[in-house]
Protein backbone atom coordinates (compact mmCIF):
# COMPACT_ATOMS: atom_id res chain seq x y z
CA UNK A 1 0.00 0.00 0.00
CA UNK A 2 2.84 2.29 1.02
CA UNK A 3 6.23 1.74 -0.14
CA UNK A 4 9.47 3.72 0.71
CA UNK A 5 12.68 3.33 -1.58
CA UNK A 6 15.96 5.03 -0.47
CA UNK A 7 13.96 8.18 0.54
CA UNK A 8 15.49 10.92 2.37
CA UNK A 9 14.72 14.09 3.67
CA UNK A 10 17.42 17.07 4.19
CA UNK A 11 16.83 20.50 6.38
CA UNK A 12 19.77 22.78 6.23
CA UNK A 13 22.06 20.36 4.52
CA UNK A 14 21.34 16.91 7.53
CA UNK A 15 19.22 14.06 6.80
CA UNK A 16 16.27 14.14 9.36
CA UNK A 17 15.21 10.74 6.96
CA UNK A 18 18.36 8.97 5.31
CA UNK A 19 17.90 6.15 2.69
CA UNK A 20 14.66 4.70 3.82
CA UNK A 21 13.40 1.70 2.96
CA UNK A 22 10.18 0.38 4.35
CA UNK A 23 6.91 -0.72 3.55
CA UNK A 24 3.28 -0.39 4.99
CA UNK A 25 1.34 -3.23 3.98
CA UNK A 26 -1.95 -2.95 2.75
CA UNK A 27 -4.81 -3.15 5.56
CA UNK A 28 -1.83 -3.59 8.41
CA UNK A 29 -2.06 -1.20 11.26
CA UNK A 30 1.80 -0.02 11.24
CA UNK A 31 3.56 1.43 14.18
CA UNK A 32 6.55 4.12 13.35
CA UNK A 33 8.62 4.04 17.02
CA UNK A 34 11.74 5.48 18.17
CA UNK A 35 13.24 8.32 20.27
CA UNK A 36 12.83 11.78 19.94
CA UNK A 37 14.46 13.35 16.56
CA UNK A 38 14.36 9.87 15.19
CA UNK A 39 12.83 10.74 12.00
CA UNK A 40 9.54 9.28 12.54
CA UNK A 41 7.11 12.31 12.19
CA UNK A 42 8.47 13.54 8.95
CA UNK A 43 8.18 10.21 7.54
CA UNK A 44 4.77 9.96 7.84
CA UNK A 45 4.35 13.61 6.79
CA UNK A 46 6.02 12.63 3.82
CA UNK A 47 3.17 10.18 2.73
CA UNK A 48 0.63 12.82 2.20
CA UNK A 49 3.13 15.18 1.46
CA UNK A 50 2.83 18.00 4.18
CA UNK A 51 6.54 17.43 4.47
CA UNK A 52 7.92 16.85 0.35
CA UNK A 53 11.20 14.44 0.06
CA UNK A 54 14.23 15.00 -1.37
CA UNK A 55 15.64 11.94 -2.78
CA UNK A 56 14.09 8.42 -3.47
CA UNK A 57 10.43 7.40 -4.10
CA UNK A 58 7.37 7.25 -2.25
CA UNK A 59 4.71 4.70 -3.67
CA UNK A 60 0.94 4.87 -2.56
CA UNK A 61 -1.21 2.20 -4.26
CA UNK A 62 1.38 1.45 -6.56
CA UNK A 63 1.71 4.51 -7.62
CA UNK A 64 3.98 7.62 -7.08
CA UNK A 65 2.79 10.06 -5.09
CA UNK A 66 4.52 13.05 -6.71
CA UNK A 67 2.20 11.61 -9.87
CA UNK A 68 -1.06 12.69 -8.17
CA UNK A 69 -2.17 15.73 -7.25
CA UNK A 70 -1.75 17.18 -3.65
CA UNK A 71 -5.52 17.63 -3.02
CA UNK A 72 -6.29 14.15 -4.62
CA UNK A 73 -3.97 12.63 -2.69
CA UNK A 74 -4.73 13.89 1.01
CA UNK A 75 -8.66 12.94 0.10
CA UNK A 76 -7.57 9.80 0.22
CA UNK A 77 -5.95 10.15 3.13
CA UNK A 78 -6.93 11.00 6.71
CA UNK A 79 -4.70 12.49 9.09
CA UNK A 80 -5.50 12.79 13.05
CA UNK A 81 -2.74 14.88 15.23
CA UNK A 82 -2.21 15.39 18.94
CA UNK A 83 -3.54 18.59 18.95
CA UNK A 84 -6.67 17.91 17.26
CA UNK A 85 -7.16 21.12 15.13
CA UNK A 86 -11.30 21.26 15.45
CA UNK A 87 -12.64 24.24 14.19
CA UNK A 88 -13.46 26.03 17.47
CA UNK A 89 -17.05 27.60 15.82
CA UNK A 90 -17.85 24.76 14.28
CA UNK A 91 -20.18 22.17 15.55
CA UNK A 92 -19.31 18.03 16.22
CA UNK A 93 -21.00 17.74 13.21
CA UNK A 94 -19.48 20.32 10.95
CA UNK A 95 -16.43 19.58 11.82
CA UNK A 96 -16.54 15.65 10.88
CA UNK A 97 -18.50 16.80 7.96
CA UNK A 98 -15.66 18.85 6.52
CA UNK A 99 -13.91 16.75 4.08
CA UNK A 100 -17.11 15.24 2.81
CA UNK A 101 -18.43 18.36 2.35
CA UNK A 102 -15.43 19.48 -0.07
CA UNK A 103 -15.84 15.98 -2.33
CA UNK A 104 -19.76 17.62 -2.60
CA UNK A 105 -21.41 14.14 -0.88
CA UNK A 106 -25.42 14.34 -0.50
CA UNK A 107 -26.42 16.01 3.04
CA UNK A 108 -28.13 12.91 3.91
CA UNK A 109 -25.05 10.86 3.63
CA UNK A 110 -23.15 13.44 5.28
CA UNK A 111 -25.48 12.87 7.98
CA UNK A 112 -25.28 9.22 8.04
CA UNK A 113 -21.76 8.96 8.19
CA UNK A 114 -21.77 11.34 10.95
CA UNK A 115 -23.98 9.32 12.99
CA UNK A 116 -21.79 5.99 12.15
CA UNK A 117 -18.61 7.48 12.89
CA UNK A 118 -20.20 8.67 16.31
CA UNK A 119 -21.69 5.34 17.28
CA UNK A 120 -18.17 3.65 16.48
CA UNK A 121 -16.32 6.12 18.46
CA UNK A 122 -18.37 5.97 21.56
CA UNK A 123 -20.11 9.57 21.07
CA UNK A 124 -24.00 9.08 21.17
CA UNK A 125 -24.52 11.14 18.41
CA UNK A 126 -28.16 12.83 18.97
CA UNK A 127 -25.96 14.07 22.58
CA UNK A 128 -22.80 15.18 20.67
CA UNK A 129 -23.41 16.25 17.47
CA UNK A 130 -24.70 19.94 18.21
CA UNK A 131 -21.54 20.28 20.78
CA UNK A 132 -19.10 22.68 19.68
CA UNK A 133 -15.11 21.30 21.07
CA UNK A 134 -14.97 23.85 24.39
CA UNK A 135 -18.31 21.78 25.67
CA UNK A 136 -15.84 18.43 25.05
CA UNK A 137 -13.11 16.51 26.68
CA UNK A 138 -9.72 16.38 25.59
CA UNK A 139 -10.63 12.86 25.00
CA UNK A 140 -13.65 13.27 23.31
CA UNK A 141 -12.17 16.19 21.46
CA UNK A 142 -9.42 13.73 19.66
CA UNK A 143 -12.14 10.73 19.26
CA UNK A 144 -13.83 13.69 17.07
CA UNK A 145 -10.87 14.25 15.76
CA UNK A 146 -10.12 10.70 14.54
CA UNK A 147 -13.74 10.17 12.92
CA UNK A 148 -13.10 13.58 11.07
CA UNK A 149 -10.32 11.70 9.85
CA UNK A 150 -12.42 8.65 8.99
CA UNK A 151 -15.40 10.76 7.49
CA UNK A 152 -14.70 10.56 4.00
CA UNK A 153 -13.67 6.86 3.90
CA UNK A 154 -10.07 7.24 3.38
CA UNK A 155 -7.33 4.31 2.56
CA UNK A 156 -5.09 5.26 4.77
CA UNK A 157 -6.01 6.95 8.33
CA UNK A 158 -2.26 8.79 9.28
CA UNK A 159 -1.72 9.41 13.27
CA UNK A 160 1.21 11.55 14.44
CA UNK A 161 1.23 10.83 18.16
CA UNK A 162 -2.69 11.24 18.24
CA UNK A 163 -2.86 9.97 22.00
CA UNK A 164 0.18 12.03 23.93
CA UNK A 165 -1.63 14.89 25.40
CA UNK A 166 -4.09 12.71 27.23
CA UNK A 167 -4.20 11.54 30.90
CA UNK A 168 -3.30 7.46 31.00
CA UNK A 169 -6.98 6.57 31.01
CA UNK A 170 -8.70 8.20 28.24
CA UNK A 171 -5.35 7.44 26.43
CA UNK A 172 -5.97 3.75 27.08
CA UNK A 173 -9.67 3.77 26.82
CA UNK A 174 -8.71 5.55 23.03
CA UNK A 175 -5.89 3.17 21.97
CA UNK A 176 -8.54 0.49 22.59
CA UNK A 177 -11.23 1.95 20.46
CA UNK A 178 -8.73 2.43 17.72
CA UNK A 179 -7.61 -0.98 17.76
CA UNK A 180 -11.14 -2.12 17.89
CA UNK A 181 -12.28 0.36 14.87
CA UNK A 182 -9.27 -1.52 12.98
CA UNK A 183 -10.36 -4.56 13.33
CA UNK A 184 -13.94 -3.67 12.50
CA UNK A 185 -13.23 -1.52 8.92
CA UNK A 186 -9.91 -3.09 7.81
CA UNK A 187 -8.18 0.03 6.84
CA UNK A 188 -4.46 0.81 6.58
CA UNK A 189 -3.29 2.70 9.81
CA UNK A 190 -0.03 4.47 10.09
CA UNK A 191 1.02 5.74 13.23
CA UNK A 192 3.70 7.87 15.34
CA UNK A 193 4.84 7.47 18.69
CA UNK A 194 7.27 7.51 20.86
CA UNK A 195 6.20 5.08 23.43
CA UNK A 196 6.96 1.87 23.57
CA UNK A 197 3.93 0.00 25.28
CA UNK A 198 1.52 2.09 22.72
CA UNK A 199 3.56 0.75 19.86
CA UNK A 200 3.25 -2.85 21.03
CA UNK A 201 -0.23 -3.15 21.81
CA UNK A 202 -1.71 -1.61 18.82
CA UNK A 203 0.90 -2.75 15.87
CA UNK A 204 0.71 -5.44 13.21
CA UNK A 205 4.39 -4.56 12.49
CA UNK A 206 6.31 -2.09 14.09
CA UNK A 207 9.21 0.25 12.48
CA UNK A 208 12.13 1.39 15.01
CA UNK A 209 13.82 4.05 13.61
CA UNK A 210 16.83 6.17 14.79
CA UNK A 211 18.68 9.32 13.00
CA UNK A 212 16.47 9.09 10.42
CA UNK A 213 17.20 5.41 9.59
CA UNK A 214 15.14 2.22 10.18
CA UNK A 215 16.92 0.10 12.93
CA UNK A 216 14.62 -3.05 12.63
CA UNK A 217 10.63 -3.33 11.25
CA UNK A 218 8.46 -6.26 11.86
CA UNK A 219 6.11 -8.36 14.02
CA UNK A 220 6.12 -6.84 17.72
CA UNK A 221 7.06 -10.08 19.18
CA UNK A 222 10.06 -10.82 16.47
CA UNK A 223 11.40 -7.15 17.62
CA UNK A 224 11.15 -8.21 20.84
CA UNK A 225 12.16 -11.97 20.63
CA UNK A 226 15.25 -11.21 18.45
CA UNK A 227 16.10 -7.66 18.78
CA UNK A 228 18.71 -7.07 15.36
CA UNK A 229 20.95 -4.75 17.62
CA UNK A 230 21.84 -3.31 21.14
CA UNK A 231 19.73 -0.29 20.24
CA UNK A 232 16.54 -2.84 19.93
CA UNK A 233 17.32 -4.50 22.75
CA UNK A 234 17.60 -1.07 24.91
CA UNK A 235 14.99 0.46 23.22
CA UNK A 236 12.68 -2.04 24.26
CA UNK A 237 14.36 -2.94 27.20
CA UNK A 238 12.60 0.08 29.79
CA UNK A 239 9.09 -2.19 28.89
CA UNK A 240 10.19 -5.47 30.47
CA UNK A 241 10.04 -7.36 27.46
CA UNK A 242 9.06 -10.24 29.63
CA UNK A 243 5.56 -8.90 30.88
CA UNK A 244 5.14 -6.96 27.19
CA UNK A 245 5.50 -10.61 25.28
CA UNK A 246 2.21 -11.73 27.36
CA UNK A 247 0.62 -8.32 26.42
CA UNK A 248 1.03 -9.75 22.43
CA UNK A 249 -0.87 -13.02 23.03
CA UNK A 250 -4.35 -14.14 24.57
CA UNK A 251 -5.77 -16.46 26.84
CA UNK A 252 -7.07 -18.49 24.01
CA UNK A 253 -3.73 -19.43 22.92
CA UNK A 254 -2.39 -20.67 26.17
CA UNK A 255 -5.56 -22.41 28.10
CA UNK A 256 -6.22 -25.45 27.98
CA UNK A 257 -9.32 -26.46 25.98
CA UNK A 258 -10.51 -29.90 27.37
CA UNK A 259 -10.39 -29.02 31.21
CA UNK A 260 -13.20 -27.03 32.89
CA UNK A 261 -12.80 -25.45 36.59
CA UNK A 262 -15.55 -23.89 38.75
CA UNK A 263 -13.82 -20.99 39.70
CA UNK A 264 -12.98 -17.31 39.17
CA UNK A 265 -12.81 -17.14 35.30
CA UNK A 266 -11.23 -15.18 32.70
CA UNK A 267 -12.52 -14.44 28.94
CA UNK A 268 -10.39 -16.07 26.27
CA UNK A 269 -9.63 -12.74 24.30
CA UNK A 270 -8.47 -11.24 27.81
CA UNK A 271 -4.20 -10.86 27.19
CA UNK A 272 -1.86 -13.00 29.13
CA UNK A 273 -0.68 -10.17 30.81
CA UNK A 274 -4.41 -8.87 32.46
CA UNK A 275 -4.64 -12.43 33.02
CA UNK A 276 -1.14 -12.72 35.01
CA UNK A 277 -2.26 -9.61 37.25
CA UNK A 278 -5.72 -11.84 38.03
CA UNK A 279 -3.74 -14.59 39.34
CA UNK A 280 -1.61 -12.11 41.83
CA UNK A 281 -4.78 -10.54 42.96
CA UNK A 282 -6.69 -13.87 43.32
CA UNK A 283 -3.69 -15.86 44.76
CA UNK A 284 -4.58 -18.36 42.81
CA UNK A 285 -2.91 -20.96 40.49
CA UNK A 286 -5.66 -21.67 37.49
CA UNK A 287 -8.73 -19.25 36.10
CA UNK A 288 -11.35 -20.93 34.36
CA UNK A 289 -11.90 -19.67 31.07
CA UNK A 290 -15.36 -18.23 29.10
CA UNK A 291 -15.82 -17.55 25.37
CA UNK A 292 -17.95 -15.20 23.89
CA UNK A 293 -21.17 -16.32 24.86
CA UNK A 294 -19.64 -16.16 28.61
CA UNK A 295 -19.32 -20.16 28.38
CA UNK A 296 -16.75 -22.42 29.65
CA UNK A 297 -14.50 -23.40 27.34
CA UNK A 298 -10.79 -24.24 29.11
CA UNK A 299 -8.30 -23.46 32.10
CA UNK A 300 -5.57 -21.47 32.51
CA UNK A 301 -2.64 -23.03 34.90
CA UNK A 302 -0.17 -20.03 36.22
CA UNK A 303 2.03 -22.13 34.74
CA UNK A 304 1.50 -21.82 31.63
CA UNK A 305 2.44 -18.32 31.26
CA UNK A 306 5.99 -19.17 30.90
CA UNK A 307 5.24 -22.26 27.97
CA UNK A 308 6.30 -22.09 24.43
CA UNK A 309 6.23 -19.66 21.76
CA UNK A 310 2.50 -20.12 20.37
CA UNK A 311 2.56 -20.99 16.53
CA UNK A 312 1.62 -17.91 14.72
Amino acid sequence: MIEFTQVSKYYQGRAAVNALTLNCPEGAFTVLAGTSGSGKSTTLKMINRLVEHDAGQIRFAGRDIRDTDVQTLRRRIGYAIQSVGLFPHWTVAQNIAAVPQLLRWPKRKINDRTDELLGLLGLEPAQFRSRYPHQLSGGQQQRVGVARALAADPDVLLMDEPFGALDPVTRAALQREIRRIHRLMGRTIVLVTHDVDEALYLADRVVLMDAGEVVQQGAPYALLRQPASPFVREFFASSEPGVRLLSLETVAQRMRAQERFNGAAVPYNMTLREALSRFVELGVVRLGVTDAAGQPCGVLHFNDLAGAEPSV
